[in-house]
């Protein structure tokens, strides 16, 4: 059984300050002078997942909450040096990428600057795919228990992923396999019966105190079988899209724009307020 990996230096290169970078936020992230109010005392850190990047991952999620009266800041992580894409004009780095133990330790840094500008003692942190399940590692292992009230994964990868079968066929195809792990060592760390998995599996799925909800879709093709996102726990809510919207075909990536998973997002962050769940 693998070692848990020592937390990962983050260096300057990494660090998001808060006054502000190059790359760009969704809309109502990272108002670095937001207070949290009585109503919403938890800042929410949003985490992207691979392949992705705060920006376009959380175009939907995070002007909702901000218009729900949260105060919103979105990391970016696991990025390579030199490569990103461009969007209307926008720098858009391609993240997600790098070890999920490294990415972790950049996700904890980014939640101390935001509990250190906004004064919270705790966070939430809703991430989608990877973004759903590294802050479990960061929670596990680099001592982040202590700092994050809920976590509410949408079709996160917590047990990781045969990506339909795909994984399968690595050892048939050596050569492409390990040209793909190079350029994204998170896919390695995501795929069924990898040394990260094993890790994570060591330690039970859930730390005391911590509110879990893992929102997931019959219609995932990429963390796959789906049901292998459920967290087992004394305080954890698996929930199943077409169990609220039977009608919606929502699958992994539709998931973070689907108002009905969306819903669930903000019950869960809000639970004493709760309302029911909008089918759409």
């Amino acid at each position: 059984m693998a070692a848990p990996a020592a937390a990962p230096a983050v260096t300057a290169a990494t660090e998001l300050p808060p006054d502000g970078d190059s790359v760009a936020s969704p809309p109502g992230a990272n108002d670095w002078s937001c207070r949290p109010s009585a109503a919403h005392p938890y800042p929410v850190v949003l985490v992207h997942g691979t392949f992705a990047n705060r920006y376009e991952n959380w175009l939907a999620l995070s002007p909702l909450l901000k218009g729900l009266g949260y105060c919103v800041f979105a990391v970016d992580y696991g990025t390579i040096p030199g490569i990103t894409s461009t969007g209307s004009g926008l720098l858009l780095p391609i993240g997600g990428l790098g070890a999920v133990p490294t990415s972790a330790a950049q996700l904890a840094h980014f939640v101390d600057l935001v509990r250190s500008a906004t004064g919270a003692a705790k966070v939430d942190v809703v991430g989608h795919s990877q973004g759903g399940m590294l802050p479990n590692y960061y929670l596990k292992f680099l001592g982040g228990a202590s700092k994050v009230d809920t976590l509410v994964g949408l079709a996160p990868s917590n047990h990781g992923t045969t990506l339909d079968g795909i994984t399968r066929l690595a050892p048939y195809f050596p050569g492409v396999a390990d040209l793909i792990y190079t350029v994204c060592q998170a896919c390695r760390d995501q795929a069924v019966g990898s040394d990260f998995n094993a890790t994570m599996a060591s330690r039970p799925d859930t730390v005391p105190g911590v509110h879990y909800t893992v929102i997931s879709t019959v219609y995932d093709e990429v963390v796959t079988p789906w049901r292998t996102q459920f967290l087992n726990g004394p305080d954890v809510d698996n929930e199943v899209l077409q169990d609220h919207c039977p009608v919606t075909l929502a699958e992994h990536v539709a998931i973070a724009f689907s108002p009905t998973a969306l819903h669930l997002v903000t019950n869960a962050l809000d639970p004493a307020n709760a309302t029911p769940v909008f089918c759409g």
